[in-house]
């Protein structure tokens, strides 16, 4: 779908979208290992965190902080680091710590200026109002997964939105995660761009998102903003 000429609504995912996660999940891990003296590899912590978060996600729904001290403790295990679940809670408690990329803010203030603002995200509402420290913009909605009791791809967050806003018109949504943010708005027909943070390829078969960005400040002019 072409991203509309009217627009009321843009939102925006959150972890990855306008918060640096990896980062944030790198360094919680760094200082954690160092502490039972272990050493780490970047490599055997991101792959490994998003595939073993997306199974967990993909049972019953749990709260995300228990999401993360579970895929923190398999990361562990699996690396020959017998990381206790009671130490596991480092994980969620360093989510205050993460930080939003360089160019999130001034992009997203300018968005708020021309329209109604969303956050859709795969947290808890707890969790997401320590980083919303870090976002000044007063966002006009949210829709979490603790709202919906799901987590994104099942299209919960999504159709909870439409709900509140009475449909889909004049909604764009930008999200950096192909699988949970692209795939269900491809889905339900919500224009969406994608923000290809880390410059990844689409598989066979894979649908293109309505737009493609590296970075935020790319998607301005997508949406009419100078």
């Amino acid at each position: 779908m072409p991203i509309p000429k009217r627009i009321t609504w843009v939102t925006t995912d959150v972890y990855g979208t306008l918060i640096d996660w990896e980062s944030g999940v790198l360094d919680a891990f760094k200082t954690a290992a160092q502490e039972d003296d272990q050493t780490i590899d970047k490599n055997g912590i991101l792959e490994p965190f998003k595939a073993i978060q997306h199974k967990i996600e993909s049972g019953s729904y749990e709260l995300y902080a228990e999401v993360l001290r579970r895929t923190a403790v398999q990361i562990a295990n699996d690396g020959g680091w017998q990381l206790e679940s009671s130490r596991a809670g480092f994980l969620p408690a360093s989510i205050p710590s993460w930080k939003p990329f360089r160019e999130a803010n001034p992009a997203l203030n300018k968005i708020g200026k021309k329209y109604k603002t969303g956050l859709v995200s795969n947290i808890d509402d707890k969790l997401l109002g320590f980083t919303r420290r870090h976002i000044p913009l007063e966002v006009d909605l949210v829709v979490t997964a603790q709202q919906v009791r799901a987590y994104k791809p099942d299209p919960a967050h999504f159709k909870e939105f439409a709900r509140r806003i009475g449909g889909k018109k004049g909604w764009v949504h930008i999200g950096s995660g192909y699988l949970t943010d692209v795939e269900p708005c491809l889905k339900m027909k919500v224009p969406v761009i994608w923000v290809n943070r880390n410059k990844e390829t689409l598989e066979k078969g894979q649908r293109k998102p309505d737009a493609e960005v590296p970075n935020l400040k790319a998607a301005l002019a997508l949406l009419g903003i100078d």
